[in-house]
C-alpha cells in the first residue's frame, strides 16, 4: 500500500525537477516544444500498450474498452471546461498568460491534469503485483516538459519561485495519494472494472495531450515536432517491450 503512494510520488516528483529546471535556466521555446514533443509521444505509447492493450486483455473482448475511452475522454474534457471558466485555462502556457488567470484553478488544473496517471500507478501494482516500469517512466519522462512549461510562464506572470516549487511538491503529494486510491480502491476489483478504470484513463490522457502539450509543442517547435514525438513513441515502446 504504502509502496503505491512512493511509486505515485516518484513519478510525479520530476515536475519538481523540471520546475527547478525552468527556474534556474533559460530553456528556449524551440527547445521547449521539442522537449514537449517527445513527452506527448512517451504518453501515447504508455496510453496504447501499457493502458488500453492491458484493459483490452483484462476485457477479454467484452467492449468495455472503448466505454471507458470515451467515459474518460468526456470526464475530463468537462472537468477542463470548468477549470477554463474558472480562470485555469492557461495553466501550461510558457508565455505568461497565466497572470490572467485564477491561482486556485490553475493549481486545481495541474492537479487534475496529473490525477489519471497516478491513479493508474496504483493500479499497475494490483494488476501486476508491481509497478509498471514502462508506465512509471513514461509518466515521469512526460511530466518534465509539462512543469518546464507551466513554471516558465507561471514565472513570468509573477509568480515566486518559492510558490512554484511549492505547488510541483504539492502536485506530488497528492499524486502519490492518487497512486494510492487507486491501489486500495481496485485491490479486489474484477477484470472488467479494472479493464474500464485502465481505459478510462487512456481517454483522459489522450484528451489532455491534444488539449494541452501538443497545440503547444507545435507552436513552439514547428513541424519537427512530428519526428520527435514519433521518437518518444518509440523510446517508451521499447521500454515497455523490455519491462
Amino acid at each position: 500500500m504504502l509502496a503505491s503512494f512512493g511509486w505515485g510520488f516518484l513519478a510525479a516528483s520530476s515536475l519538481i525537477m523540471g520546475g527547478a529546471l525552468a527556474l534556474w535556466y533559460r530553456v528556449g521555446e524551440r527547445t521547449l516544444g521539442i522537449v514537449m514533443a517527445f513527452g506527448s509521444g512517451v504518453l501515447i505509447s504508455a496510453v496504447a500498450f501499457e493502458l488500453v492493450e492491458e484493459a483490452f486483455a483484462k476485457a477479454g473482448g467484452k467492449g468495455g474498452v472503448a466505454l471507458g475511452l470515451f467515459a474518460g475522454s468526456a470526464v475530463f474534457f468537462a472537468g477542463d471546461a470548468l477549470i477554463d471558466r474558472l480562470g485555469g485555462s492557461d495553466r501550461k502556457h510558457s508565455g505568461g498568460l497565466q497572470a490572467d488567470g485564477s491561482a486556485p484553478a490553475i493549481v486545481l488544473g495541474i492537479v487534475l491534469d496529473g490525477i489519471p496517471e497516478s491513479i493508474v500507478l496504483g493500479l499497475t501494482v494490483v494488476v501486476g503485483g508491481s509497478v509498471s516500469a514502462a508506465f512509471l517512466v513514461a509518466v515521469a519522462l512526460s511530466n518534465i516538459p509539462e512543469a518546464i512549461a507551466a513554471s516558465t510562464g507561471l514565472s513570468q506572470s509573477g509568480w515566486a519561485t518559492s510558490r512554484i516549487l511549492g505547488l510541483w511538491t504539492l502536485v506530488a503529494l497528492v499524486s502519490g495519494l492518487a497512486a494510492l486510491v487507486g491501489f486500495t480502491a481496485f485491490d479486489s476489483a474484477s477484470p472488467n472494472t479494472i479493464a474500464f478504470v485502465l481505459s478510462f484513463a487512456g481517454g483522459a490522457i489522450l484528451t489532455m495531450l491534444a488539449d494541452t502539450m501538443m497545440p503547444e509543442a507545435f507552436e513552439h517547435g514547428g513541424k519537427l515536432v512530428g519526428v520527435v514525438t514519433t521518437f518518444g513513441f518509440g523510446v517508451a515502446f521499447a521500454i515497455s517491450a523490455l519491462d
